[in-house]
């Protein structure tokens, strides 16, 4: 659960390190890519912008920062800050989100992404079945400003099977080899959607934090790497922050489940009590460093593995 037991500060701050650490952490983050910044401008309350990401993230070394919002495409927001600075060596990336703001399961939002140059199709996160109905006795998120309630989407029709729309996006997705995201479907929707995926083509799939929501046991990560997965975890569910769920040593077991090779991990930060998206970054390093977890493994996690999904050089 997330922690709803402490009081954090709107921005959770970077705890000092000794100089030492500090040096071996910074050389860690040279080249790291987040698949999953969630600055604003959002509809819910952001920490910070777009552009003070790209900035932290340049100034860390990054290789690459793909923004995530879950109702707008955000490739537009990367090309003006690319013309504004086009000396600056982090790649910016988005994607889009089919959530009911995007026409829900609707390859229309999909084409238009592959077509500004998006690396991503999340499928539904908060107009998810499944998310709605985990969040049935509260409604979450809180946005700043009340939207329309969600309507709830699923992949799969009356019989289980997955529907048409969902069947063509995979096509869309698997032409543009891009990344197939299952944003908060559940594990049951994901086999039947990832198995169709690989089958169509979809050569880069991954699973949005497979311990939240999603309700991934250690068989069901095994059974998804083997369709060719990668598990995605989010750094905010494991470092001080309301939103912290877990320990490193629960991060260390699920690297184990589906290894090194298949894991990756994303901030999801940008959000309120919680530190940001690169300050994360270092927090988990170094915890992981204090777990004796390999360097070369670290480096795998936060930098190769995502850097292939992006089909950058490594």
């Amino acid at each position: 659960m997330a922690d709803n037991t402490t009081d954090y500060p709107m921005i959770v701050p970077l705890p000092e390190m000794t100089p030492e650490r500090a040096a071996e952490v910074a050389e860690l983050l040279v080249d790291a890519v987040d698949l999953h910044c969630h600055s604003g401008p959002a509809a819910m309350p952001r920490i910070l912008g777009h552009l003070e990401a790209f900035q932290m993230a340049e100034d860390a070394g990054f290789k690459a920062l793909l923004y995530k919002d879950h109702y707008y495409v955000g490739m537009p927001h990367c090309a003006v800050l690319k013309d504004i600075y086009p000396d600056s060596e982090v790649e910016l990336y988005s994607g889009v989100a089919l959530n009911n703001a995007s026409g829900g399961i609707n390859p229309h939002a999909v084409d238009h992404n592959i077509k500004l140059g998006g690396k991503i199709v999340w499928f539904p996160t908060f107009a998810a079945k499944n998310h709605i109905e985990a969040y049935a006795s509260k409604s979450f998120p809180k946005t700043a400003k009340p939207m329309l309630p969600p309507i709830p989407l699923t992949v799969l029709d009356a019989n289980g099977k997955l529907i048409d729309e969902a069947k063509q996006i995979c096509d869309l997705i698997a032409e543009g080899d891009i990344i197939l995201a299952g944003g908060h479907l559940h594990v049951s929707e994901l086999f039947v959607l990832f198995e169709e995926a690989a089958k169509r083509g979809v050569r880069k799939m991954l699973v949005n934090h497979p311990s939240y929501i999603i309700g991934c046991s250690d068989e069901d990560i095994r059974g998804l790497v083997g369709l060719g997965a990668y598990m995605e975890h989010s750094i905010c569910m494991f470092i001080p922050g309301r939103a912290k769920q877990h320990e490193t040593e629960d991060l260390i077991h699920m690297m184990e489940v589906a290894g090194v090779d298949r894991t990756v991990l994303g901030s999801d930060l940008g959000l309120t009590q919680a530190p940001k998206p690169v300050d994360g970054y270092r927090m988990i390093v170094s915890d992981l460093l204090d777990h004796q977890v390999d360097k070369a493994d670290i480096k795998k996690i936060i930098s190769t593995n995502a850097t292939g999904l992006l089909n950058l050089a490594a």
